[in-house]
Order: C-alpha cells, then sequence, then structure tokens
C-alpha cells in the first residue's frame, strides 16, 4: 500500500465515563457496505506505511474542522429495546449478545457525509428506558434535533408505549419540534415476532414519522436508520420546520446562526429606548 494511498477511518462512539463526562475513542477501519454518497467516515491520509504497522496524520481534528452542521438525537424508548446495541453497531461496528442496561445517559458521536461537502457531526444521547432515570432522560429532550422512537418487534408492551414516549417528548418541547423516526428493532428474531410491519407502519404514519425495522445482530438496515433521521433532520431544517439558533444545542452549525425571535425583540427594544 503506497504512502498517499487514502485510508477511510471512523471515530469510534465516544462514550461518557464518570461525572465528569470524559469521552474515549479511537480510530477504527470504516465498516464496508456503506451505501454511495453516505460516508461515515473520514479519508486520512496516512504519512508512511510499513506493513501491518503504520501511522497517520491525527484525524480528529480533521473531523471537528470541516462539518458543516453538528445535529444532537436522542435516543428513546422502553428499557432492554436494543438503543445501546443499535448505536453501538452503528458507531463501533460491533455487537454484544450481551449489553448493560444504560444508567443515567451515555454519550456517542459520529461524523457522516450526506453529500460531497456536507459533513455533519452526529451527537447520540442514548437514554436509560426505566421509569426510575425519566426525570434525567427528560432533561435531554429540549436540546435534540432528533428522536429515534424504538421498539422491541419480539415485545408487544414496548411498541404500544410508543405513543407515550412520543407524547411525553413532544409536550415536554413545546413549543418547539422534534423530527422522529420509528424503528421496529430486532427484524432478525423472526419467529417471535409480536408486531407486524403493516400495523407498525400504521403507528407511523399516524405521527407523521417514517418507519423502519433493523437488527443490530445482522446488520440490517442500520445504516439506514441513521440515514434516514439525519436527512430528515436536515431537510426540516431547509424547509423551516426545524429553525437553529445560537441559543438551541440541538442544531450546530459552522456558520453564524441567528439570534431566537424574542432576543432580537428584547435587543430592539433597548435600541429604541436608548435612543
Amino acid at each position: 500500500m503506497g504512502a498517499d494511498t487514502p485510508q477511510c477511518f471512523q471515530l469510534d462512539g465516544a462514550k461518557t465515563q464518570g461525572r465528569k463526562g470524559l469521552q474515549r475513542g479511537h480510530l477504527a477501519p470504516l465498516v464496508l457496505g456503506t451505501p454511495p454518497g453516505w460516508r461515515s467516515s473520514l479519508l486520512a491520509r496516512t504519512r508512511s506505511w510499513s506493513g501491518g504497522d503504520g501511522f497517520w496524520q491525527p484525524a480528529e481534528a480533521l473531523m471537528e474542522s470541516r462539518w458543516q452542521y453538528q445535529f444532537r438525537v436522542i435516543m428513546l424508548g422502553d428499557s432492554t429495546v436494543g438503543k445501546s446495541s443499535l448505536l453501538r453497531r452503528y458507531t463501533e461496528g460491533i455487537f454484544l449478545d450481551a449489553v448493560n442496561q444504560t444508567v443515567g445517559v451515555d454519550f456517542y458521536v459520529q461524523f457522516v457525509e450526506l453529500e460531497p461537502g456536507l459533513r455533519v457531526k452526529l451527537q447520540f444521547w442514548d437514554t436509560a428506558g426505566q421509569e426510575r432515570f425519566r426525570s434525567v432522560t427528560r432533561s435531554y429532550y429540549r436540546n435534540s434535533a432528533g428522536g429515534m422512537l424504538l421498539f422491541d418487534l419480539t415485545n408487544r408492551a414496548s411498541f404500544e408505549s410508543v405513543r407515550r414516549w412520543h407524547q411525553e417528548v413532544t409536550d415536554t418541547i413545546q413549543p418547539f419540534r422534534m423530527v422522529f423516526l420509528l424503528v421496529g428493532h430486532k427484524s432478525d428474531l423472526t419467529g417471535q415476532r409480536q408486531v407486524g410491519q403493516r400495523e407498525a407502519e400504521k403507528l407511523a404514519a399516524s405521527l407523521g414519522v417514517q418507519y423502519v425495522e433493523t437488527s443490530a445482530k445482522d446488520t440490517s438496515n442500520v445504516v439506514q436508520a441513521f440515514q434516514m433521521l439525519t436527512v430528515a433532520i436536515y431537510q426540516a431544517l431547509q424547509t423551516g420546520r426545524l429553525v437553529a439558533t445560537e441559543a438551541w444545542d440541538g442544531v450546530k452549525s459552522s456558520f453564524p446562526l441567528p439570534v431566537l425571535p424574542k432576543a432580537q425583540a428584547l435587543e430592539e427594544k433597548r435600541k429604541r429606548c436608548t435612543c
């Protein structure tokens, strides 16, 4: 492999550890099979390469400096529906049969390229589904641009909880909006399925959201699900359904964003009073 050969790397999910919120992450080879035009990676050139040992210019700084948008996405749904498994398959390319239940909120990061020259930094909040952590997870609703609503296709109760999750979020963030995606998870367990695709699609239509079925185990539609939500957030920004401002952390941009209309009004009033 030549010294100037481009190599694809992705930032593994940077997950907060401890109360100080320290992040850990490392560069790993990009998982093959990523659809064209959807690059969950950064092209980083190697400075030298020798057999299996090589070194490259640090890519974290390049990724941080090149994104045009930053979207915050919150993972929603009952406990054990597979939120953490889906995130780890997407951000780290791994699947674990046994995953410890999330306590509070975990944090992951991924970089994607929606189209040539349009790079997005995705920040994921992986929330605990247990009721005792609900007061913690509610505090993350308002500063999220997107919400991935998960239910377990083999667990009827988790499907019936979707409306409650959706209502709780929308009530909490009023008058603001969030872009949702409904995800039926664990599609590989076909023999244990308790929710039909048409029924799930009907629920999604009633909520005004898109629907997709995924499996962290066999990777089915994992990349596609996150692609659908990211594109939907971007389209909502373009059409005005979501309005990014400096005062809101749900969407950040590398170029200046407008201030809140209320703040603008206060500023105009202040100017008038000093004339």
